[in-house]
């Protein structure tokens, strides 16, 4: 899954920052490069050719934008593939927005129906919904939603990790079948945005929709008019639509609920002792999520209360790794193939991909299809979701990033990605290939249309240059096709944010700074 996206910069001074709800289009100011970029390759390998890759896209959730447009892994199912194709590597050039001084990372973007970007960027005065221009990044609009806790528990204890530990707040929003940002914010609200159009050209945002979760979930967070909360504060991790059209939520804390649009009656349960800090997927048959202990099915009762279909433990280890968010799965449950659900576990020495049947009717002790063991002993685990496209699974290696001061100076982590293909007879799994793409804290994407798979790369440098890429993989068999360096230096670290396929072939990467595409141009 996507972590810890949006966490932006340390320096109070910005927290006075303001932004207005609409704006004339501005020129986008370049993210400007460290020394050393023009000492290192711009350009490796060649030109790839599209070759599409066979298999029936996830189904269309009816109540999302088109799959490719709707939220940071792509479709309700959580497949991180995308129908069109992404760039081949013809003479791709790399455009960039900053958007802060310091920080302003845009992580999860998403597409209107008129090909305009939707994403919510961290600042210090707290997360922005932007509006970007597709070809210039020029901000078109933008929304300010409110400072997180853990941005004012930062600055006031001088512990940042805090904020790098914080996965709340619109990161995890989704784009609507009527182009509408659905968001909770750090006041346990849940939004529903709408875009437009005013008479003289400009845009605006416009807040549609207000749900106060506040009656069900404890709020009582630190601020800046609060600095020693007696209560408790439980942000909102993630939403998302179920088939019917309800808005499920998820919390820190363990607490899963929904929130029927035509009534706002809002139901919930409480998974007691159990954190939730990654996304969740939906499909026709149920809502996976999986908590820091285990994964769950769920459903809901007549009056919209989520209701437990069935659960499965992990073996989530003896602690937090470098490289992780919390001691349990990082990954957003992958809905795929022949009716399976697939994670990752925590497991001490070798994180393995699990893979489910997600039925409600398989005997006990029947669920589990595989347990793969992947990447070097002591060293793997993953805070992104899986790629998934027919039975196959593609997971990546965080181990040892933490945040973008990890790898400062030249450093970069031990990477690796591996592909692991469920058996047709449903008996197990093998794995296809390993690559040593070393892609730091990327959420990696699939392009179906094209058969390439895109990492966000770093490589040790012996000068201590920090040069970053945008890295395609032939899918089928883990070569690495061509690589672009998109900047140098810890602006350009993508600091978890996904990659993202933009239905015109533009590939944006969300970074410490702002965002980037890299296009083909010829």
């Amino acid at each position: 899954m996507f972590r810890r996206a949006l966490n932006c910069a340390v320096v109070p001074a910005l927290m006075l920052a303001a932004a207005g709800s609409g704006l004339h289009p501005a020129q986008a100011e370049e993210i400007p490069k460290a020394p050393g970029h023009r000492l290192v390759s711009q350009y490796d390998g060649a030109p790839a050719t599209a070759a599409p890759l066979p298999g029936e896209a996830p189904p269309q959730h009816p109540h999302l934008a088109p799959n490719g447009r709707s939220g940071m892994h792509a479709d309700a199912a959580g497949s991180a593939t995308y129908p069109w194709s992404g760039p081949l590597g013809r003479n791709p050039e790399v455009r960039s927005e900053k958007i802060a001084a310091l920080g302003g990372e845009c992580a999860t973007a998403t597409f209107d129906s008129g090909g305009r970007l939707v994403t919510v960027c961290g600042t210090f005065a707290g997360f922005k919904v932007k509006l970007l221009d597709p070809g210039t990044l020029a901000t078109l609009a933008e929304y300010q939603l409110p400072q997180r806790s853990s941005t004012v528990e930062a600055i006031t204890s001088l512990d940042f990790s805090k904020i790098f530990k914080d996965t709340s707040g619109g990161a995890y929003f989704y784009l609507d079948d009527q182009d509408r940002a659905v968001l909770a914010d750090s006041r346990q609200h849940i939004l529903r945005l709408g875009h437009s159009r005013n008479p003289d050209g400009s845009w605006r945002f416009t807040v549609e929709d207000d749900w106060d979760l506040t009656q069900v979930v404890p709020h009582d967070c630190v601020g800046w008019t609060n600095l020693w909360p007696s209560g408790t504060c439980d942000p909102v991790t993630s939403v998302m639509p179920d088939w019917d059209g309800r808005i499920w939520w998820v919390t820190r804390q363990g607490r899963v609920g929904t929130v029927d649009p035509g009534t706002s009656v809002i139901r919930s349960v409480r998974l007691a002792g159990e954190e939730i800090q990654n996304s969740f997927s939906v499909g026709r048959d149920g809502v996976s999520i999986v908590t820091d202990h285990a994964l769950y099915s769920f459903t809901t009762t007549p009056d919209g209360t989520p209701e437990v279909q069935w659960r499965e433990t992990y073996d989530r280890g003896t602690g937090t790794k470098p490289g992780s968010v919390n001691q349990g799965s990082g990954t957003t449950p992958d809905l795929f193939g022949d009716g399976y659900v697939a994670i990752t576990d925590n497991a001490d020495d070798r994180m393995n991909v699990l893979v489910y049947r997600r039925a409600v009717d398989v005997p006990a002790g029947e669920r589990l299809v595989c347990k793969v063991p992947v990447f070097g002993p002591g060293a793997s685990t993953t805070d992104n979701s899986l790629i998934s496209w027919g039975n196959s699974l593609v997971v990546e290696n965080n181990y040892g990033y933490e945040n973008p001061t990890s790898l400062l100076l030249g450093k970069s982590v031990v990477g690796g990605a591996t592909r692991i293909d469920v058996r047709p007879d449903g008996s197990g799994c093998d794995t296809v290939w390993q690559s040593a793409v070393r892609s730091p804290s990327t959420v990696p994407k699939l392009s179906t249309a094209n058969g390439l798979l895109y990492f966000y790369e770093k490589e040790p440098n012996f000068w201590g240059i920090d040069a970053w890429y945008l890295t395609a993989v032939d899918f089928r068999t883990g070569e690495r096709r061509w690589r672009r360096l998109t900047g140098t230096g810890p602006a350009y670290d993508n600091n978890w944010a996904p990659i993202t396929l933009g239905p015109d072939g533009t590939a944006y990467v969300g970074v410490f700074n702002g965002i980037l595409a890299v296009r083909d141009t010829s």
